[in-house]
């Protein structure tokens, strides 16, 4: 059975960094996407950014390019949220998934698997 635990997540004030880290147990697919979402209470869940397991391929949300980088490792079946720069409006539940296709990255009926969640809270 696949699993997908994220952590990393915390409090931290605006400016701040954060890494999310999001470990599979296994490889959830070969081939694929793996992305990180992120969700407020009473809001839709909104794409962040992506990764595919092959290549150099990366995808962001405008809002986070220059402050997010997505990475990825490999051998420890483990994908990473380098967060810089936050902001009061990063405070959200940030998940992370894993997707068996390469297109639509940014739609979450496209990911098959999905961590718990990890809190990240930005004071201003």
């Amino acid at each position: 059975q696949v699993q997908l635990a994220e952590s990393g997540g915390g409090l931290v004030q605006a400016g701040a960094s954060l890494r999310l880290s999001c470990r599979a147990s296994g490889r959830p697919f070969s081939t694929g996407t793996m992305g990180w979402f992120r969700q407020a209470p009473g809001k839709e869940r909104e794409f962040v950014a992506a990764i595919r397991w092959s290549g150099s391929s990366s995808f962001y949300v405008d809002s986070v390019k220059g402050r997010f980088t997505i990475s990825r490792d490999n051998a420890k079946s483990t994908v990473y949220l380098q967060m810089n720069s936050l902001k009061p409006e990063d405070t959200d539940v940030y998940y992370c998934a894993a997707s068996p296709y390469y297109n639509e990255y940014d739609s979450d009926s496209r990911y098959a698997y999905w961590g718990q969640g990890t809190q990240v809270n930005v004071s201003s």
